[in-house]
């Protein structure tokens, strides 16, 4: 196998490299130097490879996800969330209220023989 190919497998191990490329920070040309001079157990992979490198784009979705939070927290409809959960109490309750009725009912419904009393009697 050639150096390329070797490259290719070790980015393929490594797909946090492609961060750096499409953030413009490196060039595929600058790692494959890096690789051919040092090999893949250099230390000069420790910054690109354990670091936590966070790119332009991943920063935006982190901020736009907390913006979209608050957004949505503000456009809640008090009125409708109160009816929400005021159905569904109400689901509860009678879905409770079916298995309570069922036990309460069943044992009510059992009563046993006297002692004294026979089956002909």
């Amino acid at each position: 196998m050639g150096k390329k190919e070797e490259f290719k497998e070790f980015v393929r191990l490594h797909p946090e490299l492609i961060k750096f490329v499409e953030n413009d920070t490196m060039t595929w040309q600058k790692f494959y130097e890096i690789y051919d001079l040092y090999g893949n157990d250099a230390q000069a992979w420790n910054k690109y490879l354990n670091s936590n490198y966070q790119t332009n784009n991943d920063i935006k979705i982190n901020n736009t996800t907390f913006k979209d939070i608050v957004n949505i927290a503000k456009n809640i409809d008090i009125d409708k969330f109160q009816d929400g959960i005021t159905s569904l109490q109400k689901a509860l309750g009678l879905i409770s209220d079916l298995f309570i009725k069922d036990n309460n009912t069943a044992s009510n419904n059992y009563n046993p023989r006297p002692l004294y009393r026979s089956f002909e009697d």
